[in-house]
């Protein structure tokens, strides 16, 4: 079948804990919104806490098994889309391995014997959210799983690759192998900014990794965060997007394309040194649930329509209709199936 196994993601598999809170619990623990941070000693009481709440609610999630997720979702053809990952051997971790299996994803996670299965909390006010990783058991990747050869055949089978920048944190030789072999087979590769941390703390093995990219994501904050870190002059998204897309490429087989979601406001495509605007569908307020999730569900959309070689236009389009249905819902969450035409 010409779809299995087309589209493979590597990441942090996470199960959000997800809980609408007040701005004292954001300043109870200093966090900001429509943020994305990793857990330091000071926010560990908080999982706890949220815990314990009666309203609290446990998803599935990371960055990359989402966007997945979603795609797989979209394309409604079982075995299309893989994913690689590790959890750790408990409860948390068998229920990953049940939800990704229920979605149809070919999931390969590497079982750490020490290490619990990562969490996110998602602190949601006002339909915004903010993300506070705990890797755990996602940190614990290594690259020796991924070269076995019954992994390594997911790699060899697909055409289309994509992984959140969080990854840079936990194995950039797994990043940097998977790069080589895409630019090295005429695969497509591509990867997320992820949120301002990565591009300003590790910035090093962003820049390792971005000659290889052929698609780069990222949102209006994590846009603006990469010229403070570049020294470029400019806060401007749709220049910055355009910068990101001429920065120079491990191979020349497709051109680079940046894009960019802007919540509300027109998604920014820079690619051939032009740059396109596309208006998302706006939502009624009211229909706001939460927007965790949005921007994964946005690459995940776009992934579905890319993989099947349709138009930038269209797979846009997918992208803003495929976060339209999340940010109606609780985390990454959707109906049976979509109804995108």
């Amino acid at each position: 079948m010409a779809y299995e196994g087309i589209l493979l993601g590597m990441g942090n598999p996470l199960l959000d804990i997800s809980l609408v809170v007040d701005e004292e619990f954001l300043k109870k623990y200093d966090i900001k919104l429509n943020n994305a941070i990793l857990a330091e000693e000071k926010h560990l009481p908080m999982y706890q806490e949220m815990a314990s709440k009666p309203n609290v609610e446990y998803i599935a999630g990371g960055a990359t098994q989402n966007s997945i997720k979603v795609a797989q979702w979209m394309l409604q053809i079982p075995g299309a889309t893989g994913y690689i990952g590790c959890i750790g051997k408990d409860k948390f971790g068998e229920e990953m391995k049940k939800n990704s299996k229920a979605a149809g994803v070919n999931v390969q996670y590497l079982e750490d014997e020490t290490a619990p299965t990562g969490t996110c909390a998602v602190c949601v006010v006002g339909g915004e959210r903010s993300l506070i990783a705990n890797l755990s058991a996602a940190n614990c990747y290594k690259s020796e799983h991924l070269k076995k050869p019954e992994n390594w055949a997911l790699v060899e089978k697909a055409k289309y690759f994509y992984i959140a920048g969080f990854f840079l944190t936990v194995s950039p030789e797994s990043i940097q192998l998977v790069a080589e072999h895409a630019a090295a087979k005429n695969k497509v590769f591509s990867m997320n900014l992820s949120a301002p941390f990565i591009c300003e703390f590790f910035k090093d093995a962003q820049e390792k990794a971005l000659p290889y990219m052929d698609f780069v994501f990222g949102n209006e904050t994590e846009a603006r965060t990469f010229p403070k870190v570049h020294g470029w002059e400019t806060d401007d998204v749709a220049e910055i997007a355009l910068k990101i897309s001429q920065w120079p490429k491990a191979s020349g087989t497709y051109k680079r394309t940046t894009v960019i979601t802007q919540g509300a406001d027109p998604v920014i495509v820079a690619e051939d040194g032009k740059v396109k605007q596309f208006p998302v569908i706006l939502l009624p307020k009211e229909k706001l649930v939460d927007t965790n999730g949005a921007g994964d569900a946005f690459v995940g959309g776009f992934l579905s329509q890319l993989v099947q070689g349709k138009s930038i236009e269209d797979c846009v389009r997918a992208g803003c209709y495929a976060s339209n249905v999340i940010i109606q819902r609780s985390g990454c969450t959707y109906p049976e199936k979509p109804e995108f035409k």
